[in-house]
């Protein structure tokens, strides 16, 4: 049945477009098994009723695709009646493949969702064309970018949508110029949720929400009507008693319809723009402290991501053949990640028994992803003409760095000892039988010094037959030592007791960091014995020193100073005070208890030198602290000693301090925050979000729903006053009176939802009781630091994503160096295979216009659905903050 017209023509009455919907959560405070249980008792209603009823005209099925996967994998055979709805306009689906958070997940990972919903919605014959974001806990700023390039016109928001918008709809403007009509729903997408079963009291709620939103509303603009909340089944009389409502009055006309054709015809004259990302409390809670709540669930997601990202992906594109492209790898792991994008999986909101099976799909996702990676850096290893260790590139920058080598014999010249194993020698006379488990043992020798069997000899001796296995790096070109050990098995079994003379020969093996300098962008340099190329680094006492920052322990807090030789700034002390306060919140929200106790200093300190250079140093800072144990009747009470141990490393010819801390997390109730003084007072900070910087001020709009706290997300770093921090995970800071930027590590809390914090009076969900928010136990945290002008960009693939490692093998032609993939002029979010072809998205992270440049390449840009928009030949131009996907020919 198609769509009503919910145009009001010549009508007076205000049009009030009724839309039926659920807003599905597939895990929340229950878990998935046990949510989809409940969704098949909604569908198998849902069908029978839009079958039996065609004045139950249109079913949103909540903007997902995931809802239709998951209910058609225990009901297989209501897919024709699904198909069948969906085509005839009945039920709506689509465009996401779940409702994701946008800022606990990555900006790629948003184009991947809406990659999966768009094609698993074609099956059902095509997606609702609306960027439907109903409850994500506040919109990026490039979303109606991303919209746009998929074709869509309009967003529907909630959460987020600033004071300054005076209206139920208004101009979306994303930094690039990009703009989308935003159909705003003040009161959220449940104002017409359980409609009553009489025309009489049905128009009582109508006329009420539309005094309720009066001021936003206007005065002859129609009304949106969702019918519909979370998990709710549909009204079966919602037909018969929209028709007995229209035909007892004359003020409304009431149209059941789906959320296109109410958009369709909506308003668009005099509306008000907003540009930028959504992140406002004034008029409902953003739910702020999912951010920081669980910060195992971000630190899983930021390692997934980044393997399927950065590693697995581009150096498959490069380095295996087309037509061995791991699409079905890639599509399970990517299956995984998008399906924790959703916003209680992300956000890790939600009952323990969810936050496990999420970490154990990023966990496998990340598994899936890393193994690619190793098998191409394989392929390319064994493409190279030459043999030895080669350092690997896989970003879009030329870079130098170190790597870290295990090679035959001792240390080489200008490297680093790591380790060391020297040469050794067993010779044995046992039974055939036992020569198993003997090379079994030798085999787990050679592996735990980082080396493998190179070579098997079998011949026989004056005393029988004799085995001489050989351990090492460097394997004889050539030789197959697989099938000489199965040889060697089959023959020493067969020999039962009779003796046999096993020789093990262990070579010398050393493990050392090298610096490989200029390794070309998405491509390798075979590394060079020789002299350092840049000055050393050193550690003695508190200081570490490199010639380009020194970095000096306080022994009284455990803080570290910082001197960059090429910043104009003077020495920045004081960094990374860790400030520990109560947290009376929720996984939503971060809250305080009434009488709280803050402790921002230890109560001894102790440094010790771990390495002392030349291409890397470290000093280790133990820092024991007195905490508070837990909250009780809302203040901190009880007293239990922790000893927090932060790594700080610094790499020779590099200007990034690395930050590793360290604790073993015994008490509850509380946040940790890192402190970093800016060399400069600020009024604002930048911060990455999904393909963009956004520039942010040091308060946030807050209201009756929700404080306004200045705690903002940063995907993977943050800028401020010349200082700059990177993470892995650590998605919340705080730009403390503009005079410092706070970097939260932890936050513990006992409840999914609290129902009377001082940061939110009302409740975000029930008051489940989690345990694992308490994140009990031992907890690593990275972060780095950087004074001074940096690209920041540069700095997060510097302390994340290092120089890879391969042995070339030999006997390929590839040469020493050389790149795989020449392109320059802006940031790359996914280089990988796309029906054959290399497809390549890039964005433009300034605010200037710039050019894309692919020397000897030509092909089409394409939109997200792989639509060609253009053509380009070696280059094409990129506007200022704007994406853009090229598919090579």
């Amino acid at each position: 049945m198609a769509d009503k017209d919910v145009s009001a023509g010549q009508d007076a009455r205000r049009t009030v477009a009724v839309v039926p919907h659920t807003h599905w959560d597939r895990e929340w405070y229950s878990p998935f098994q046990a949510m989809r249980l409940r969704l098949v008792e909604v569908l198998d209603e849902l069908l029978d009723l839009l079958e039996a009823d065609p004045t139950y005209a249109n079913f949103l099925l909540d903007g997902q695709l995931a809802a239709v996967d998951d209910y058609l994998a225990l009901r297989p055979d209501a897919e024709a009646r699904l198909r069948r709805l969906a085509a005839t306009g009945r039920v709506t689906v689509g465009p996401w493949y779940v409702l994701p958070d946008e800022f606990c997940v990555s900006g790629e990972t948003l184009v991947r969702n809406l990659e999966m919903g768009l094609a698993r919605a074609a099956d059902f014959g095509g997606a609702m064309e609306v960027g439907y974001l109903p409850d994500m806990f506040g919109h990026v700023a490039q979303m109606p970018q991303l919209l746009r390039l998929a074709g869509f016109d309009h967003a529907v928001v909630w959460r987020g949508v600033p004071s300054a918008v005076d209206r139920t709809a208004f101009w979306w403007v994303a930094p690039d110029g990009s703009r989308v009509r935003a159909e705003y729903l003040p009161v959220g997408y449940g104002n017409g949720t359980a409609v009553p079963d009489d025309a009489r009291l049905l128009l009582g709620r109508v006329r009420a929400h539309v005094e309720e939103v009066a001021d936003l509303l206007g005065p002859d603009a129609p009304l949106l009507w969702m019918n519909g909340a979370d998990h709710q089944q549909p009204q079966h009389f919602l037909g018969r008693v929209v028709a007995e409502a229209n035909a007892a009055q004359n003020d409304f006309r009431l149209a059941i319809t789906s959320l296109p054709a109410y958009l369709a015809a909506a308003p668009t004259d005099g509306l008000p723009t907003w540009k930028g990302e959504l992140r406002s409390g004034a008029r409902a809670s953003l739910l702020m402290g999912v951010l920081s709540n669980r910060v195992d669930v971000k630190q899983a997601a930021a390692r997934a991501e980044r393997s399927l990202e950065r590693r697995a992906e581009p150096l498959s594109a490069l380095f295996v053949p087309a037509h061995q492209w791991p699409a079905t790898a890639l599509g399970l792991a990517w299956a995984e990640v998008v399906r924790n994008a959703a916003h209680d999986s992300s956000c890790a909101c939600s009952a323990d028994e969810v936050v496990d099976a999420v970490l154990h799909r990023y966990a496998e996702a990340r598994q899936v992803g890393d193994g690619l990676a190793d098998r191409a850096l394989g392929a390319l290893g064994a493409s190279l003409a030459t043999g030895g260790p080669v350092a690997v590139n896989p970003t879009s920058r030329r870079r130098s760095g170190l790597v870290e080598l295990v090679a035959d014999g001792p240390t080489p010249e200008g490297t680093q000892a790591v380790s060391t194993h020297p040469a050794g020698l067993t010779e044995r006379i046992l039974a055939g039988a036992e020569v198993g488990t003997a090379i079994g043992q030798a085999r787990n020798q050679a592996v735990a010094a980082g080396a493998s069997v190179i070579a098997v000899e079998m011949n026989h001796d004056d005393k029988g037959f004799a085995v001489v296995v050989r351990t090492g790096i460097t394997a004889t070109p050539g030789v197959d030592t697989t099938s000489a050990l199965s040889e060697l098995y089959a023959r020493a079994g067969a020999c039962g007791r009779d003796p046999v003379h096993l020789r093990v020969e262990h070579g010398a093996v050393s493990r050392s960091l090298a610096r490989v300098d200029d390794v070309p962008a998405f491509g390798w340099r075979a590394w060079a014995r020789g002299p350092l190329s840049v000055a050393p680094v050193t550690a003695a006492g508190n200081v570490l020193d490199n010639g380009l920052v020194r970095v000096e322990v306080d022994p009284d807090d455990g803080t570290f100073g910082v001197v960059d030789e090429s910043a104009e700034q003077g020495p920045v002390s004081g960094l990374d005070r860790l400030v520990d306060g109560g947290d009376a919140g929720d996984t939503y929200n971060w809250s305080p208890p009434e009488d709280d106790t803050v402790i921002d200093r230890p109560e001894n300190v102790a440094v010790e030198v771990l390495e002392s250079g030349p291409l890397r140093a470290a000093l280790e800072v133990t820092r024991r602290f007195i905490w508070p144990e837990q909250i009780v009747e809302d203040r901190r009470c009880g007293a239990r000693p922790v000893e927090v141990v932060t790594r700080l490393e610094v790499h020779a010819g590099e200007r990034l301090v690395r930050v590793t801390t360290t604790l073993d997390n015994t008490c509850r109730d509380h946040r940790l925050r890192s402190w970093f003084p800016l060399p400069e007072a600020v009024i604002g900070s930048t911060a990455e979000c999904a393909f963009a910087v956004v520039e942010r001020g040091t308060e946030a709009e807050g209201g009756p729903h929700e404080m306004g706290l200045a705690t903002f997300p940063s995907r993977r770093f943050v800028s401020a006053g010349g200082l700059t921090l990177v993470h892995e995970g650590l998605l919340e800071y705080e730009s403390v009176d503009g005079a410092t930027l706070a970097l939260t590590l932890l936050r513990c809390v006992g409840q999914l939802s609290g129902t009377d914090l001082r940061t939110r009076p009302q409740p975000a969900g029930p008051p489940v009781p989690v345990e694992g928010a308490q994140m009990q136990g031992r907890r690593v945290l990275r972060y780095c630091v950087a004074v001074g002008e940096v690209d920041p960009y540069a700095l997060v693939d510097q302390a994340f994503l290092p120089l890879e490692v391969v042995v070339g093998t030999g006997g390929g032609t590839r040469p020493p160096t050389g790149s795989a993939f020449d392109m320059a002029g802006a940031e790359v979010s996914a280089l990988r295979r796309v029906d054959g072809a290399v497809e390549l998205r890039v964005f433009n992270s300034t605010g200037r216009p710039t050019t894309v440049s692919l020397p000897g390449r030509r092909g089409s840009l394409v939109d997200l659905r792989g639509r060609p928009v253009d053509t380009f030949v070696d280059s094409f131009p990129l506007r200022p903050r704007g994406i853009a996907t090229a598919r090579l020919a």
